[in-house]
């Protein structure tokens, strides 16, 4: 009876009338054509496997001797004709002009040149080693030469005019100040006020100082403690003002 029955398989126990899902396509993006297209423009020649995709130069444009070398175009102007340097040489059939002579006595002429003529002073020369070797002396720096000179010790004329623009430009930017400092209705205290001002704050400090240190040891009591703090609150702030005023010595001060 075993042998009669049919093999089993999961085949068999679906219902023949049922339907089996259909597989969904698979998904294709819209973008692929474009992106393989750009792929493909972005690789070279030498990055392709195989042979490049290129076309071969014929044989028969071969490179030739300054092939690459630039032409300059034409040019309208006409070079000018180059002038003889020598003169021609002469034919053969020209002679020379004969029987001209000289009456000049030049025996006589280069005596007189040499006896009314300049001796020639010899150059100035020094010796630095026993061998002898001889050396100009004039631009050796063993001689006074520069100091000499009439514009020797004298400011340059460029350093003058740059002195006297940094003056001007000094100039206009302290009145630019000055008049930002009218414009905003600044005071500057005089040496004199700012002595008297430090003299009254120095002796503010010793008043509360005086008073900070005729406090009690005990400080038991809220009142007291707050004292304490005051009087320790002004004389920071006093210390503060007295050195502001000592650190600086012009003082500005804003009108109200």
């Amino acid at each position: 009876m075993d042998s009669l029955c049919p093999p089993e398989s999961i085949y068999n126990l679906i219902p023949a009338d049922t339907k089996v899902p259909a597989k969904p396509s698979r998904y294709v993006s819209i973008f692929k054509t474009a992106v393989k297209n750009d792929l493909q423009k972005g690789k070279t020649a030498c990055k392709t496997m195989g042979p490049a995709k290129i076309e071969l130069p014929s044989p028969k444009e071969f490179l030739q001797k300054h092939s690459k070398v630039p032409k300059l175009p034409p040019s309208d102007i006409k070079p000018d004709k180059p002038q003889r340097k020598k003169p021609p040489v002469p034919s053969r059939n020209d002679h020379p002009i004969m029987g001209i002579q000289s009456g000049k006595n030049f025996i006589n002429t280069n005596a007189a040149d040499v006896i009314m003529g300049v001796a020639k002073k010899p150059k100035a020369l020094y010796v630095d080693k026993r061998t002898g070797d001889r050396h100009g002396l004039e631009y050796s720096g063993l001689i006074p030469k520069y100091i000499n000179k009439k514009d020797y010790g004298i400011t340059p004329q460029y350093i003058c005019k740059r002195n006297e623009e940094v003056k001007k430009v000094q100039e206009e930017y302290d009145n630019y100040v000055q008049e930002n400092l009218k414009r905003a209705a600044m005071k500057r205290l005089s040496d004199e006020e700012r002595d008297s001002v430090l003299q009254g704050l120095k002796k503010n400090w010793e008043e509360v100082h005086k008073e900070f240190q005729s406090l009690s040891v005990f400080i038991d009591s809220l009142p007291k403690r707050i004292r304490k703090q005051r009087l320790e609150a002004e004389m920071k702030q006093l210390e503060h003002d007295i050195g502001v005023i000592e650190k600086h010595k012009v003082i500005y001060i804003a009108n109200k």
